[in-house]
């Protein structure tokens, strides 16, 4: 926790005094994506309990290098399930976990434990996931790697390279956004001081947070506009 205090001076002036982040990700025989880990390591503190299945959206927040840090875990869901056989409840939670940070989250965390392949089903999975958030959310979204660990000595971008072109894609509907956390580094707080400089970076690149209503908005606005232009 020395870190933590040794760097916050740093952060304490930069103008973004709140973040507000979600935990999106899927779980497979057992195998946790390490949802309420990163949550733990992103705050600092076990504030999440990874002893049991996150069952609903919950949020806690933090003091972090100088920021009110808002992190909301959501419910897990298999991913080899498709989108109509993961429970409705589930579903539920992930789309009301921006109410749960009002206004609205900076960024949607998708997680991927990189002790597992991840698949074709795992992407058609987390994009019908996402669906009811609109197609804007991918603007906002970052893809973060944990069991960081399991890398060893290899670079991250090694491991992209290998996993073949479903995480490519992934990355690129994130807009090549993607960190990783190594829960071996709990306490390093270097890691974490990286994640929130690539998340305020994509603020600034989206000129603010993700809202439902304004994206729907948005949404409907170029569906109009579309229609008319075809109709023309």
């Amino acid at each position: 926790m020395a870190a933590y205090a040794h760097i916050s001076k740093l952060a304490q002036s930069h103008p973004a005094t709140e973040l507000r982040i979600v935990l999106i990700g899927g779980r497979l025989n057992g195998s946790l994506s390490g949802k309420s880990s990163a949550g733990n390591i992103i705050l600092g503190q076990n504030v999440f309990d990874t002893s049991r299945r996150t069952a609903q959206s919950e949020a806690r927040q933090k003091e972090v290098f100088g920021r009110r840090v808002i992190v909301v875990d959501t419910p897990g869901w298999w991913w080899i399930w498709p989108k109509e056989e993961t429970p409705k409840l589930d579903q539920i939670e992930i789309q009301n976990s921006v109410h749960l940070c009002p206004p609205g989250p900076h960024v949607f965390l998708l997680v991927i434990p990189i002790l597992r392949s991840f698949t074709e089903k795992d992407l058609n999975a987390l994009v019908e996931i996402m669906k009811p958030l609109t197609e804007r959310v991918w603007r906002h979204c970052m893809v973060v790697f944990t069991w960081g660990h399991w890398l060893s000595d290899l670079p991250v971008e090694n491991y992209i390279v290998r996993e073949g072109k479903e995480l490519q894609e992934l990355l690129e509907k994130c807009g090549n956004r993607y960190h990783v956390l190594n829960p071996n580094r709990y306490s390093d707080a270097v890691q974490v001081k990286e994640l929130f400089q690539k998340i305020i970076n994509m603020v600034k690149q989206n000129k603010g947070c993700f809202t439902a209503e304004s994206e729907q908005k948005k949404e409907w606005s170029r569906r109009e506009q579309e229609l008319v232009e075809r109709m023309m």
